[in-house]
């Protein structure tokens, strides 16, 4: 692959996240966050009590606003998916399109260190629990080894590892953890490597290495996914994860994802925000729009 012209990267990444959204498109612009957002609890400390807090707060993210938005998805540890999909109940999307979807953390995430078949019966135990999507993280200390086909591999077998005895599968986000690759070619050959061993979506970070998500990191792999779409007609998701806090910093990713892939792309199925502390910022920044002035942050949950 031809390297990343990163001064040009970074430039075409500073000039859309400048670009202004004006009043008449900005509901429409937070409205559409908060139904990207894949809303994460993933702590040591989670308890069940939380993961249910966390659900109720998907499902009615602002109790003041019956018209608000659910979001996506919530996402949490595997053995919390059996809690999430209970509370979440008729409103589990289980699949489909429809409701909120519960997303699960697995291949010894956050490390990705331990045997294939340590993680492909992490995957197995999330899937069978009702899981309807696996974010895997890929063995970052391989890849930067050279040992390339080892990562494909352990791609595909966890792709395989989705499936359910129905035949149907749990969606594939593969996490790249942008801020171990180092480089914007390691980036782009990751993301390259992910989609050519079937992951449905590439995701930059765990959210527990800095630096998580970028403007620039993020532009790259939609390039590639816009690549990969000309040349095969097939359509992958992207999911920033980690730093994005504000409803500023998301509308700069709205716009990069609207200019390289289209905003045919601004749909859960193929773009999410992985956030727990965005969800908050959008939620103000929507009650200001609303009664004109903005609320205190006890006005919204605390995560």
């Amino acid at each position: 692959m031809p390297g990343i012209d990163a001064v040009g990267l970074e430039a075409r990444a500073a000039d859309l996240g400048s670009r202004s959204i004006k009043t008449s498109s900005k509901r429409w612009a937070i409205d559409t966050i908060i139904g990207l957002i894949d809303l994460t609890t993933l702590e040591g400390a989670d308890t069940p009590g939380k993961v249910r807090s966390l659900v109720g707060k998907a499902l009615i993210p602002d109790p003041g606003d019956p018209g608000c938005p659910r979001v996506a998805a919530v996402c949490v540890y595997g053995d919390m998916v059996g809690t999430a999909v209970a509370a979440l109940g008729s409103a589990h999307a289980a699949g489909t399109n429809e409701g909120v979807q519960v997303a699960a953390v697995a291949t010894a995430f956050p490390s990705g260190r331990a045997s294939l078949a340590i993680k492909l019966l992490d995957v197995a135990d999330a899937v069978s629990a009702g899981a309807d999507e696996i974010d895997m993280v890929i063995d970052r200390g391989a890849f930067l080894s050279g040992r390339f086909g080892q990562v494909y591999d352990e791609i595909v077998a966890v792709k395989d590892a989705c499936r359910r005895p129905d035949g149907s599968s749990a969606h594939l986000k593969v996490i790249l953890e942008t801020g171990e690759l180092n480089t914007y070619d390691n980036v782009r050959r990751a993301s390259w490597l992910a989609i050519l061993a079937g992951g449905d979506f590439i995701k930059t970070s765990t959210g527990k290495v800095a630096p998580a998500a970028t403007l620039p990191v993020t532009l790259s792999m939609l390039e590639v996914v816009r690549d990969w779409h000309r040349l095969t007609g097939e359509k992958i998701g992207v999911k920033p994860a980690g730093g994005i806090r504000t409803s500023k910093d998301a509308i700069k990713y709205l716009v990069a994802v609207a200019e390289t892939v289209g905003e045919e792309w601004l749909q859960p199925h193929l773009f999410r925000f992985g956030a727990s502390s965005l969800l908050n910022d959008v939620l103000l920044q929507r009650q200001k729009m609303t009664t004109g002035h903005y609320s205190g942050p006890d006005y919204v949950t605390i995560d």
